[in-house]
């Protein structure tokens, strides 16, 4: 698919500076680059050299980044396009008042099971494999969103609140199933299908949660419940978790507003607000 690898220069090898990166695995600071250029024997900017060199080898690959977008692709199409079957004839997802149609007695249908359990374990298994996963700078957003995700699945099926456990699915996975693909074309260089992806994306992550989740699942779950039901513990406990990831919805906006605006101002996708490293400024560009 003419996806190609950069070829990254080796560190030489250096106990001192070796053992200093294991411990700290970061660059030094300009006092700390003064005394190890003496230990070492090398001009300042030798260890800066050797510190970037080492960096960018523990940084991930291309083909790794295009390997991991491309499953995340395959999943979140997969489970939007099952979203969409398993929602289209349900009440519910045309009127989000009948979500409480008969609450607490309604039935659990076994499409709504399974789509259940193919989302919850796909955000299990992103637990697990988050310490390999690709590196970025707001793996502790991620984390939070990952647990309160897991939370969110987990509780809404004990407590049958599978109407809008869905909702909340769907919505997220409208936006995602264009993300993944931004990113595998943009690995590929294939600017035009990238930058049309990202604008797709963009304009559709905006709209699911700056527009659909606050309407369609907050003030359905915080107001409207409330006329009909009185409150009890998991109902804070439920609007707790989706007030947690509505505040992580306003932050990574911020950032595809910031990224929206420079394709705007450019004319092209700049390097991703989220990169996995303070010194890829020459590393290739990621969408999201």
């Amino acid at each position: 698919m003419g996806l190609r690898e950069k070829v990254q220069r080796k560190a030489s090898p250096n106990a001192v500076l070796e053992a200093f990166y294991n411990r700290h695995q970061k660059k030094p600071k300009v006092s700390e680059l003064n005394i190890l250029a003496k230990q070492c024997d090398l001009q300042h900017r030798e260890v800066e050299r050797w510190f970037r060199s080492r960096l960018k080898q523990d940084q991930s690959n291309l083909t790794r980044k295009f390997c991991e977008a491309s499953w995340r692709s395959t999943f979140y199409v997969t489970t939007f396009i099952t979203g969409l079957i398993v929602l289209h004839d349900k009440s519910w997802f045309w009127d989000y008042r009948e979500c409480w149609t008969g609450y607490p007695q309604q039935p659990l249908v076994p499409s709504i099971a399974a789509y259940y359990m193919l989302q919850l374990s796909f955000y299990c298994s992103m637990v697990i494999t988050l310490p390999f996963d690709v590196k970025r700078k707001d793996i502790n957003q991620r984390i939070l969103h990952h647990a309160a995700t897991i939370f969110l699945i987990t509780y809404s099926f004990c407590a049958n609140y599978l109407r809008i456990g869905t909702l909340v699915m769907i919505i997220h996975d409208a936006s995602d199933c264009f993300l993944e693909p931004a990113k595998v074309f943009n690995y590929l260089k294939w600017h035009w299908t990238c930058n049309t992806l990202f604008i797709a994306f963009a304009i559709i992550y905006l709209f699911t949660r700056l527009r659909l989740f606050p309407s369609y699942v907050l003030y359905n779950t915080y107001y409207y419940f409330m006329e009909l039901y009185q409150p009890f513990f998991g109902y804070y406990f439920m609007n707790a978790l989706l007030m947690v990831l509505h505040l992580l919805h306003l932050f990574w906006c911020y950032l595809v507003i910031q990224m929206l605006y420079k394709f705007i101002l450019c004319g092209k996708i700049e390097k991703d607000a989220r990169s996995d490293s303070e010194d890829s400024e020459n590393d290739e560009k990621e969408t999201t």
